[in-house]
């Protein structure tokens, strides 16, 4: 990897206490991601791999460790710097679309700008924009329950793109899609990827989905093994031998 790390964690550990036990989740993790790359973490249930993804987005906190999202060290925030750091940087696309279903389309994307000082014809110059990266402008005024499973997902993208995010994290985005639709968004997500910069990073138990990444990662025990992908900069300290 030639060009600076847009993600970097560097001995990452992160552990639970249940009662008097302490569970080690994960485990003297380093994971570095390109700008523009697209990464998919696989691994059995259990692995790490969602845990891995909440620390990249500043959902929880390392045990120990350090990590930078575009230079900026997240693990140091309070926890309202961070939520105001995942605004205007970090997009979430989950396997549930968490759309509402009594607005139209054009209005579940708008939503995350109403928070914004955006004034409303920038706002919706920005939804129109987002509904037209994921072919849905046709499709502004019906709302969720008139869309298929597949437009419904690209919708989910189109409100996670519009307020223009860095880094998008994807946990299982195409879990309850069939294999047509799956390819679809996954299509999707190489296009955010390769046109317009986006750094992706989704979780996923699906092969054939992880074959659309640039790059797979494998977590075992909450630890990176079997890193694949040309010029990789990542390494497994401490992996399992």
């Amino acid at each position: 990897m030639t060009e600076p790390a847009f993600v970097r964690v560097q001995a990452v550990y992160k552990h639970y206490q249940r009662g008097s036990d302490k569970v080690d989740v994960l485990r003297n993790i380093d994971f570095a991601v390109a700008p523009g790359e697209f990464v998919a973490l696989m691994g059995p249930s259990g692995s790490g791999k969602t845990t891995l993804l909440n620390l990249l987005g500043g959902l929880d906190r390392p045990s120990a460790g350090r990590i930078e999202v575009g230079a900026v060290e997240i693990d140091r925030m309070s926890t309202g710097q961070l939520a105001k750091w995942r605004a205007g940087h970090v997009g979430f696309v989950f396997q549930s679309y968490n759309l509402l279903d009594g607005m139209s389309a054009r209005r579940n994307v708008e939503l995350p700008l109403l928070l914004t000082h955006l004034s409303h014809k920038r706002r919706l110059e920005q939804v129109s924009v987002a509904l037209r990266l994921v072919g849905l402008e046709h499709r502004a005024k019906h709302k969720p329950k008139e869309l298929s499973g597949g437009e419904q997902q690209r919708l989910a993208i189109a409100r996670v793109i519009v307020a223009d995010p860095a880094l998008l994290l994807c946990d299982e985005p195409t879990g309850d899609l069939d294999r047509e639709t799956a390819d679809q968004v996954l299509g999707l997500l190489q296009t955010l990827s390769r046109q317009h910069g986006k750094t992706i990073v989704m979780v996923t138990h699906d092969p054939l989905a992880a074959r659309c990444a640039g790059r797979i990662v494998r977590l075992d025990k909450g630890r990176i093994v079997d890193p694949e992908g040309p010029d990789v900069t990542i390494s497994a300290v401490g992996s399992a031998r």
